[in-house]
């Protein structure tokens, strides 16, 4: 499994984005999917997360602004953000597990910048 990720860029605070991750190769295999990403100075953290039925789960620090949805016809994930702040800038990375799972993740996007500026 392969995973594409893109949409990232250069915000004012209070703006939106959509990324998207294309997965190609065994996508039958593909069980939980997510978006995590990685702050200057941070850690890796997991901000949505869905799984094969279209269940959701999200971090605190994004509810109510970022919405995680997946396109199982066109093999795509997407993450819309909304109301960007400052503190979203981050590499952010979308991953998916054979297992219905958010830790252990087989398969890794190459990551897309985002920059908010206040």
């Amino acid at each position: 499994v392969q995973l594409q990720a893109s949409g990232g860029g250069l915000v004012q605070a209070g703006g939106s984005l959509t990324l998207s991750c294309a997965a190609s190769g065994n996508i039958d295999s593909i069980n939980n999917m997510g978006w995590y990403r990685r702050a200057p100075g941070k850690q890796r953290e997991l901000i949505a997360g869905i799984t094969s039925g279209g269940n959701t789960d999200y971090a605190e620090s994004v509810k109510g602004r970022f919405t995680i949805s997946r396109d199982n016809t066109n093999n795509t994930l997407y993450l819309q953000v909304n109301n960007l702040k400052p503190e979203d800038t981050a590499v952010y990375y979308c991953a998916a597990s054979r297992k219905q799972s958010y830790t252990g993740l087989d398969y890794w996007g190459q990551g897309t910048q985002v920059t908010v500026s206040s």
